[in-house]
């Protein structure tokens, strides 16, 4: 019984965990979402370049109307990069290492090296807080500054993006601190005798 009861469980045990593989949908998923999102950007940029040599002298509206769309292209690249940045982390995650990416010490992108889902998370947000910075900038072009309220929200706005930039950074640089604390720890030493006589 015991025999039948440690196949069971192994065979139940190897079967949950090559379930893991379903995480492939949504590598595969995510990665031909990337790619889509980074064929519209080049073909947002390839009508706006079309547009240019139409209309060089558009004036400020066109200029504007530019802008506006090459922006708007930025944005859609920096959303395909948080797409491709999550296929291959939950790859990472999930399924095994990425080969090509770890035959060198130095061909390892430093955004790939992901060892958790906190790690992926912290990716994912970083280029994600990109975006929201694109977005602002992009409502900033696209907004009418009539009255003098409309000044204070891009001034509100532009100070949130600051704080955020700031936060980002403070804590990027916490987290490289405390990776470079674990990789070479400080050496303790014994506690030394104490001489009642204070020689």
């Amino acid at each position: 019984m015991s025999r039948i009861q440690r196949a069971l469980e192994t065979a139940f045990e190897t079967f949950l965990f090559n379930s893991r593989l379903i995480v492939i949908l949504a590598v595969l998923g995510s990665l031909v979402s990337s790619v889509l999102m980074f064929v519209r950007g080049v073909i947002v940029i390839y009508q706006t370049t079309v547009e240019f040599f139409h209309h060089p002298m558009g004036g400020h509206e066109g200029g504007e109307e530019m802008a506006i769309a090459l922006i708007s292209s930025v944005d859609t690249f920096l959303f395909a990069t948080v797409l491709l940045i999550f296929a291959m982390g939950i790859y990472e995650l999930f399924i095994s290492k990425i080969d090509p990416a770890s035959r060198h010490e130095d061909s390892r992108p430093n955004w790939l090296e992901i060892h958790s889902l906190d790690d992926l998370k912290g990716a994912v947000g970083k280029v994600i807080l990109m975006i929201l910075i694109v977005r602002l900038f992009e409502s900033a072009v696209k907004m009418k500054y009539e009255q003098p309220i409309h000044l204070l929200w891009l001034a509100l706005g532009v100070l949130f993006v600051a704080a955020a930039l700031y936060l980002q950074h403070a804590g990027h640089k916490l987290e490289a601190e405390q990776k470079a604390a674990h990789a070479h720890p400080k050496p303790s030493y014994p506690p030394q005798p104490h001489d009642p006589h204070g020689h």
